[in-house]
């Protein structure tokens, strides 16, 4: 392969990558906002929760592949981005980390006051990291600026880039941004409330279904104005994303219409799907290939897919190791999946807890 063609591919599959981490853990973020709503007793709880607690750790894999992938694919793009939004990464790691250590020692702790605390721990943190990555992909869309730095030395050879201006962060909250945020958001809960569906049985399966009734409206009606903004006004992509919008749209409104009457639980969460992999691919549409940055009119120096990848060679060993190892990986989640398909109800949940924490 030539070094274009190399750059290409990897962008695709660094493309892939997120679309899967979205796909998978954006269901995860969903139902963990859901359970101090939707669970009334400590048994509700404990079935929302368990619903999640064989995957969510798993999801969050695609999150970090994604990360390495981009690290090693684009070297240029890891670092201008890491460090020009670290706090907005900051927060991220935060909600990661609140998330996990509520669902760990949610189990550990028998007086009820600090389960509610780590319900609560849960779904703010699943909520940050929501918002933030809605936020953030919605200005890759618009364009980060970017301004190389000067050499470090005279004999460097290499450019470096930054956000300008720096810190960069209340630039990332305009009204599109905030709009990214907020749709991703609510396009999340109805993704956990239609899988809740899917999975649960019973009381639990019925406040899901009438929840996913109702956030999938605002979902709807968010998600064609961001698409319509996006295809209009801030980054036009002609048929293809187009395209996608339409496809987008039309799985939001399977998916409620299928949800609303209890038809086909596995259809709706399928239109959930195919949306979110449709606005992920969309927004990577727009990032090809100044990789979501606006670089200055005129600049002698620009950040881009060129000039961000690493060598050819390395591009290509990279590409042999995925070849061998992705299958595997997707091979091993759908497996995951298969064992635990099976929906659970209060009737599953025993009066004393002895079960391990969610994440065993």
């Amino acid at each position: 392969m030539d070094f274009t063609t190399l750059q290409i591919v990897w962008f695709c599959l660094i493309a892939v990558l997120w679309t899967g981490y979205l796909v998978l853990e954006g269901f995860d973020y969903g139902v963990a906002m859901l359970i101090p709503f939707l669970g009334k007793t400590e048994k509700e709880k404990r079935v929302i929760i368990n619903t999640i607690g064989p995957v969510w750790d798993g999801n969050e894999v695609w999150l970090l592949t994604a990360g390495g992938a981009m690290f090693a694919a684009f070297p240029a793009w890891y670092a201008t981005l890491f460090s020009g939004l670290y706090l907005p990464l900051f927060l991220v790691l935060v909600g990661l980390i609140v998330r996990g250590v509520a669902f760990e020692y949610r189990s550990k702790h028998p007086e009820m006051s600090a389960k509610r605390t780590f319900d609560w721990m849960a779904a703010i943190g699943s909520f940050v990291v929501s918002l933030v990555f809605g936020v953030a992909f919605a200005n890759f869309i618009i364009g980060l600026p970017v301004e190389p730095l000067p050499p470090a030395t005279a004999e460097a050879t290499t450019t470096l880039f930054k956000l300008t201006p720096a810190p960069y962060l209340l630039q990332l909250f305009s009204p599109f941004g905030l709009l990214g945020g907020i749709v991703l958001v609510v396009l999340f809960l109805f993704h956990g409330s239609i899988y809740l569906v899917l999975k649960t049985r019973g009381i639990v399966q019925e406040r899901a279904k009438k929840f996913a009734a109702t956030i999938g409206l605002l979902a709807i009606a968010g998600g064609a104005v961001f698409l319509l903004w996006q295809n209009i006004g801030i980054h036009p992509t002609g048929v293809l994303g187009w395209v996608l919008l339409v496809v987008a749209a039309l799985g939001l409104v399977a998916a409620w219409w299928f949800v609303g009457r209890g038809w086909r639980p596995g259809l709706a969460f399928l239109g959930t799907a195919v949306t979110t992999l449709c606005v992920a691919a969309g927004v990577f549409l727009t990032m090809w290939p100044n990789l979501g940055f606006a670089n200055a009119p005129g600049a002698t120096h620009i950040l881009n897919a060129a000039t961000a990848a690493s060598q050819d060679s390395t591009l290509f060993i990279m590409l042999i190791a995925a070849i061998i190892f992705v299958p595997i990986v997707l091979a091993y989640t759908i497996w995951t999946y298969w064992v635990f398909r099976r929906p659970l109800s209060v009737d599953n949940i025993p009066d004393e807890e002895h079960e391990a924490a969610p994440a065993s």
